[in-house]
């Protein structure tokens, strides 16, 4: 299990990320910016959340929603959609995913 920990610096926000998803092939896309915020405050390598061997960087997109949301963020279409298909994947053993924009 990958144990991440990080500081979310004071004015950034989750709906930074401007989350949207690729029209051809339905990859997450984001604004790169408030991850780099996320990363020097935490003292984490950008290079390793983002394109390491073991990325973090959907990990970290997660936790902060799941925080984002517990302290009473507007839910994010984008990302719900994203963990939908996260979980439905895992329910029916991988290799599962929607058409973009099909959810």
């Amino acid at each position: 299990m990958i144990e991440l920990q990080a500081t979310i610096p004071e004015g950034v926000h989750f709906a930074d990320l401007q989350l949207s998803r690729d029209a051809e092939d339905g990859a997450v896309i984001f604004a790169m910016e408030p991850i780099e915020a996320i990363c020097e405050a935490s003292g984490l390598d950008i290079d390793d959340v983002v394109d390491g061997p073991e990325p973090t960087v959907c990990l970290l997109i997660a936790a902060w929603y799941e925080v984002h949301l517990q302290r009473g963020g507007e839910p994010d279409p984008v990302q719900e959609d994203f963990m939908e298909e996260a979980r439905l994947e895992m329910e029916r053993g991988g290799g599962f995913s929607y058409a973009p924009g099909h959810a």
